[in-house]
């Protein structure tokens, strides 16, 4: 308990289960398991224990049942007030040390491994402290219990019972007294529906340029809660940037198939620019997708040792420290990262799949972390790369499916254009109105920014055929004439924002 409330590598802790026996650090299933009158006894005397690590640390202790077998789990949660130390046996008068986990072992800190915990001692993660500027209103129940129902937690059952502070104490996203429990920063990056009002410029922005001038592009940020953020980026850059390409050899009987740019490749380098970013600065991850490669901007520089030569030279990287313990914690959760150095050899492993060039990565040190993702390049045109066609469609029915993911859109030279056709048998005010919808806005606002009067006859003719075809939603869809009903754009709407001239 004392090792993982040291974390030396900042990984949150980590579990102990009392009632399976282990060989070699491999689980004997079934499960030995604990008789039921001794769960009480053992977790009173856990707590006795605890009181013996300094200073006082209390883990969180669950029982359970597997396999029809009683066992005892305790979570460890990285510890506010490291160093922690604790008696190197039991005995009356006994040494006390610090401990700390070195891969599947608690040994004591010494020599360089104590000078680095005690460095740590004021070293709280910044996702893992409290934010004094919120409160718990500024969290969503309906997040919380949909993250927990997505990773399948026995306490999205439980929260329908619990307190509100209760459930945010138990999942370790607000801390403090009971008159002044606040939301922890990760609990605000998660589960508040706009963390920008506390991290400014928390945010992913996608710049699709048409061409290498910088000013043909198309610009579409992603806000909101991050890993929402995360996947509406990624669902968009799947849709419109990713293509197949197929070529046939007329000495091979199988064509080749490949893509302009590998998808995991993507989802590994954007993950990690969200896990390691921080989230102190005011600077938002860049994606920037040229015609001939994809670039990913993230601020600052990496936690050392990590630096340029070792980005530079080494496929697989053993980062000692990290940034953001707790949002890695949840993005593994939700399978949208792995951790423990795996992104670097899934994107090196991805764009050679894929018979792409390697990426680079480069950094000052200090600053940012640039990753580059060249084009894979067509052996059918002469070197010349195979970007990113502007769509055309050729009629409505085929844009609704675009937007509905159900078809990539047509190439250049085929079709008209998004604008054209929406401007024709919709109206000419679409994409004013999914920009400035991007975030839940109410009528009055929304028509404000279009230059509209907020009267019913415009709610019919500019807001409903959007609602129809699934562009726009209601907060309140059960409840049309809700006081505090308001609009936002929906992932289909955004699809359609992308390709749209304005």
């Amino acid at each position: 308990m004392c090792a993982f409330a040291n974390d030396f590598h900042n990984w949150g802790g980590g579990y102990i289960i009392i009632g399976i026996d282990e060989d070699q650090g491999q689980p004997i299933l079934p499960a030995a398991g604990l008789q039921q009158n001794q769960l009480d006894p053992l977790q009173k005397e856990i707590v006795q224990l605890c009181h013996r690590i300094s200073p006082n640390y209390f883990p969180i202790t669950t029982p359970y049942v597997l396999d029809g077998r009683h066992i005892l789990v305790l979570w460890c949660p990285a510890g506010d007030n490291r160093v922690y130390d604790a008696p190197f046996t039991l005995g009356k008068n006994a040494q006390r040390r610090p401990f700390i986990r070195i891969g599947s072992s608690s040994i004591i800190a010494k020599g360089d491994n104590l000078r680095r915990l005690q460095e740590l001692t004021a070293r709280i993660p910044f996702d893992d402290r409290v934010n004094n500027q919120a409160t718990l209103r500024d969290l969503d129940l309906g997040l919380i219990r949909e993250y927990l129902q997505e990773i399948n937690s026995d306490l999205f059952e439980d929260s329908a019972a619990m307190s509100f502070p209760d459930l945010c104490r138990t999942m370790l996203i607000a801390k403090g007294p009971d008159e002044d429990l606040r939301p922890t920063n990760i609990g605000l990056l998660f589960f508040c529906k706009d963390p920008q009002q506390f991290f400014d410029r928390s945010r992913i922005e996608v710049v699709w340029n048409h061409d290498d001038t910088n000013k043909n592009f198309k610009e579409i940020i992603f806000g909101g809660p991050i890993h929402q953020q995360l996947r509406k980026s990624l669902s968009f850059i799947k849709s419109n940037i990713i293509t197949e390409q197929i070529e046939k050899k007329a000495s091979e009987a199988e064509a080749i198939r490949y893509h302009n740019f590998p998808y995991a490749a993507i989802e590994e380098a954007l993950s990690n620019a969200v896990y390691h970013k921080s989230y102190e600065l005011g600077s938002p991850i860049e994606v920037q997708i040229y015609p001939d490669r994809l670039t990913i901007l993230s601020h600052p520089g990496p936690v050392p040792p990590v630096n340029a030569e070792v980005l530079g030279s080494q496929r697989r990287i053993i980062a000692r420290d990290y940034r953001n313990r707790r949002i890695g914690d949840f993005l593994k959760e939700l399978r949208l990262t792995e951790g423990r150095g795996t992104g670097f050899p899934t994107i090196y492993s991805a764009m050679e799949q894929n018979g792409s060039p390697d990426p680079t990565f480069e950094t000052d040190d200090l600053s940012y972390v640039l990753v580059t993702l060249p084009i894979r390049i067509s052996a059918n045109t002469n070197g010349a790369t195979n970007g990113v066609n502007q769509l055309k469609f050729s009629g409505l029915d085929e844009l609704i499916a675009f937007a509905n993911g159900a078809t990539n859109g047509a190439t250049t030279g085929a079709g008209r254009t998004a604008s054209a056709i929406i401007d024709d048998h919709i109206h000419d005010r679409v994409a004013k109105l999914l920009n400035h919808s991007m975030e839940w806005i109410n009528r009055s606002e929304l028509f404000e920014k279009v230059s509209l009067s907020n009267q019913s006859i415009n709610r019919q003719k500019y807001l409903d055929p959007l609602m129809a075809i699934g562009w726009l939603q209601l907060e309140y869809p059960d409840n049309k004439t809700h006081p505090k009903q308001r609009y936002r754009i929906t992932e289909a709407g955004e699809r359609i924002r992308t390709v749209l001239g304005e």
